[in-house]
């Protein structure tokens, strides 16, 4: 079925949004805007991955808390416990991570643990689709004789 590697080569590239801890939950929720992301990674000066900040976030940690985007820092109400897989785990483990943890937004490092890209469950599904979508092409195509 593959790796997160394959996800990621399916993916259209573009940078990796992150945002600084010290920046307001305000100019968090325009970034994701502007890039129609569900979340930021949260990187510190060193470069170093210290959270992620999601939708689920802003909905539980800012709105339900009645706090103001304005004035709430990211580092206030990030996720701090971020859960990550490597270029080489399977699709099926990254599948049990997301059930595992409940989560949508799955950052992906390399052997050094530098991040190097961000999947969703749906970029999974998508990678799932398509597989499924070769295969019966596949079978259709051994069934009428032509492979």
């Amino acid at each position: 079925m593959g790796t997160v590697r394959d996800i990621l080569n399916q993916q259209q590239r573009h940078a990796l949004q992150s945002i600084h801890p010290g920046e307001t939950v305000l100019a968090a929720t325009q970034k994701m805007n502007k890039f129609s992301i569900g979340a930021l990674l949260v990187i510190d000066h060193e470069e170093n991955l210290v959270g992620i900040f999601t939708e689920r976030d802003v909905l539980r940690r800012v709105v339900a808390a009645e706090l103001s985007p304005s004035a709430t820092q990211v580092g206030d109400v990030m996720t701090t416990e971020v859960a990550c897989c490597r270029l080489e785990t399977s699709v099926d483990e990254a599948r049990s991570i997301f059930r595992q943890f409940r989560i949508r937004h799955l950052p992906v490092a390399d052997d050094e643990g530098k991040v190097q890209g961000l999947i969703s469950i749906g970029d999974l599904n998508a990678h799932h689709s398509n597989y499924q979508e070769v295969t019966i092409h596949f079978l259709h195509e051994y069934l009428h004789g032509r492979t």
